[in-house]
């Protein structure tokens, strides 16, 4: 007779042979490809597989995660910051750090393992104080900016102070292509040429941009404007059938050409899964400050402790800088610019 044992055991969990660093898909920003990239520069992570979803279930198997999940545990690998809970910074981590920024994935990870990068870098060890030195000045130079930005905190205090310096745009990176004090001098035509290729390719691309997708989005924006009022009576809410479409400018533009009495305070409109997004209207095009920010109470929340906050279904989440929220149907988007809308006419 056969031996069927085998068959009435409970099916074996398939090993992971290789790690896995996780982190969200959709559109992407610049603080977790650098959190991605400084952990691919680490021993351990060197060969991980970056798995880019929102699925907690596949996250959950990730031996680290980045920018999503709703966890801050360094313990466990987890390095997320947008959880309402969270309000970490270089001094609250560290009371010997000074910078006060709020970290985003990019500084998590930093913190955690940018002295180990430095170390490998300097070829010095992590206690050493030249490594210090260099993990400070890195963040200070580098790292901070990419926090504030993602945080969607101002580059100045109302004072007028620095809460971060912009270091890495086009005029630094030229200014970086000159020899050091301690390199040959002798190559700065050749270097010139590469300041020529470098201001001369962002220039085109941003030429092209306007040309093929700036310029076309206007028609968009403008028919989104004419129809507002379709999609909420105030007119304080405007949609788009998806996302990507730069309106901003366009949007500030047509509210002064058309003298609109009242000012649009959230756009709508679908991700690349099929999601839908709340997004705020800046007070100005590149500011950080909104119009009308999404209610505070909201911010930082996830899921189903958002959608029970908020007494509308199906929510996704809510930034914790109040700027964007999410949620899985057009309705329940829509539903959640209306109640902040609502919410905002009760406080005054």
């Amino acid at each position: 007779m056969a031996d069927n044992r085998s068959s009435s055991s409970p099916p074996q969990k398939k090993k992971k042979v290789q790690r896995q660093i996780g982190t969200h898909n959709g559109q992407f920003h610049a603080d977790e490809a650098l959190a991605c990239f400084m952990l691919k520069q680490l021993p351990e992570f060197k060969n991980a597989e970056i798995i880019r979803t929102r699925d907690y279930k596949i996250l959950e198997d990730c031996d680290i995660v980045v920018d999503v999940g709703g966890v801050y545990d360094p313990v466990k690998n987890r390095f997320d910051h947008h959880q309402r809970t969270f309000n970490e910074n270089f001094n609250s981590l560290d009371s010997k750090k000074s910078s006060v920024t709020k970290l985003s994935s990019a500084g998590l990870v930093y913190f955690h393992f940018g002295r180990q990068l430095i170390s490998q870098t300097m070829e010095k060890s992590e206690t050493d104080p030249i490594t210090e030195l260099i993990f400070d000045k890195v963040y200070e130079r580098f790292i901070e900016e990419i926090d504030g930005i993602d945080n969607g905190l101002p580059i100045h205090q109302i004072d007028g102070r620095l809460n971060y310096r912009i270091s890495t745009n086009l005029s630094s990176r030229v200014r970086k292509l000159n020899p050091d004090w301690n390199q040959p001098q002798n190559n700065r035509d050749e270097l010139f040429e590469k300041a020529m290729e470098l201001t001369g390719s962002e220039l085109m691309e941003r030429i092209n941009y306007y040309k093929n997708t700036w310029l076309p989005a206007r028609d968009i924006v403008l028919t989104a404007f004419n129809n507002r009022h379709n999609v909420d009576p105030s007119g304080e809410v405007m949609c788009f059938e998806k996302g990507g479409v730069p309106w901003k400018e366009h949007l500030f533009n047509l509210e002064e050409e058309l003298k609109a009495e009242t000012p649009v305070k959230y756009v709508l409109y679908q991700d690349l899964t099929g999601q839908w997004r709340v997004q705020c209207v800046p007070l100005q095009d590149g500011g950080f400050q909104n119009r009308l920010s999404l209610p505070e109470e909201w911010r930082g929340l996830q899921d189903d402790e958002l959608s029970k906050k908020t007494g509308i279904k199906d929510c996704v989440f809510v930034h914790a800088g109040g700027f964007i929220g999410g949620n899985k149907t057009y309705e329940g988007v829509l539903k959640m610019a209306q109640k902040s809308l609502e919410l905002n006419k009760v406080k005054k």
